[in-house]
């Protein structure tokens, strides 16, 4: 683990100059996910959890957004695109198409996708987090209050760059089983 929190440290320190340069409007990017008390945010390329009450939230936020996502993360959903989003898929496959979605290669790319005033939602996988928290304006996460199996975790972030400027309980019943609360963080620099 510390190798892994190096190695953000440096994209952290190489990437915060470049933002300036790269995002050149008033655009926002915003990382949303849903974690258990350890972090962890996948198992076998799937949740390892059933919280209709994220779901819902999910949707509320990301619906008539621009949503970016990795490729696993994409045929982890079934590779079937979420209605009333534009679907940017980001892989390393150059020869990866899918109808409906914009495919490209790196982050450079996904951002020069930005438009004036829009929010970009980054929704996954962990690879995909790691390339955007340089460039990210807020996180949206899902706290669920339990402890899960998985093998996927949320990449080590530097809280301290960050402030919570929301958090709300969610619902606990019969379909939400878990204790869980949503945040928002706004960077703090």
């Amino acid at each position: 683990m510390p190798h892994r929190q190096s190695l953000y440290a440096f994209i952290g320190m190489i990437a915060g100059p470049c933002i300036a340069i790269m995002r050149q409007n008033n655009s926002m990017i915003a990382l949303l996910w849903a974690e258990d008390e350890n972090g962890i945010i996948g198992r076998d390329n799937t949740l390892p959890w059933h919280l209709p009450s994220d779901l819902k939230y999910f949707k509320a936020e990301t619906l008539n957004h621009k949503i970016v996502m990795g490729r696993k993360t994409f045929e982890g959903m079934g590779k079937r695109l979420l209605p009333k989003r534009e679907t940017v898929i980001l892989t390393h496959q150059k020869d990866y198409a899918i109808e409906g979605a914009t495919v490209l290669n790196n982050v450079q790319d996904v951002l020069a996708l930005d438009k004036e005033d829009e929010m970009l939602f980054v929704i996954g996988g962990s690879e995909i987090f790691s390339l955007f928290i340089p460039y990210a304006d807020y996180l949206y996460q899902t706290k669920i209050h339990a402890d899960f199996e998985g093998d996927t975790y949320f990449p080590t972030i530097d809280w301290t760059d960050w402030e919570l400027v929301e958090s709300k309980m969610g619902p606990v019943d019969e379909h939400n089983l878990y204790e869980h609360e949503f945040k928002i963080f706004k960077r703090a620099k």
